[in-house]
């Protein structure tokens, strides 16, 4: 596989992990008590980072030539976390919607994680990916830290 076949196929799946986040987490804001407006404020946040993420993503799959995906995954892991933490919106504890937002978050690690073990990867689409990863595990960790505050 070439290496600009490799790229564009590492982006655009990135692309849809975002999109898998934006997803749920709109479907998260959705399901939130009222009573829990800063977890909607939370949410909103995510969904604005990962619009971010998959701009910067999209704009290097067009620089290669192609078109970047618009979808979200099919089965991937993001999808089913996102259908668990639909499942306990109805009535489960904070610490319980937040661990289960944690989840989420937690695959998208693994699939930054993943995307950065490709060798033929670009330096410069490297540090673009090691910069969102990291934006993400920000986003990870604020929601630990809520979590662990209602264990």
């Amino acid at each position: 596989m070439s290496n600009t076949k490799e790229t564009i196929e590492v982006l655009n799946d990135l692309i849809q992990i975002n999109n898998d986040r934006i997803a749920g987490y709109e479907k998260a804001i959705k399901e939130t008590k009222s009573e829990d407006e800063d977890l909607k404020v939370l949410y909103a946040s995510m969904i604005a980072e990962s619009h971010r993420n998959k701009i910067a993503l999209a704009t290097e799959v067009q620089a290669l030539g192609v078109e970047a995906e618009k979808g979200t995954t099919t089965s991937g892991k993001i999808y089913r976390a996102w259908m668990d933490v639909k499942a306990v919106f109805s009535g489960h504890d904070r610490h319980t919607v937040l661990a289960n937002c944690e989840a989420v978050e937690d695959a998208a690690q693994r699939a930054y994680r993943t995307a950065l073990e490709h060798e033929g990867l670009p330096a410069f689409i490297s540090d673009l990916l090691t910069q969102q990863q990291q934006t993400l595990k920000e986003s990870h960790d604020e929601v630990k830290t809520l979590r662990d505050q209602y264990a």
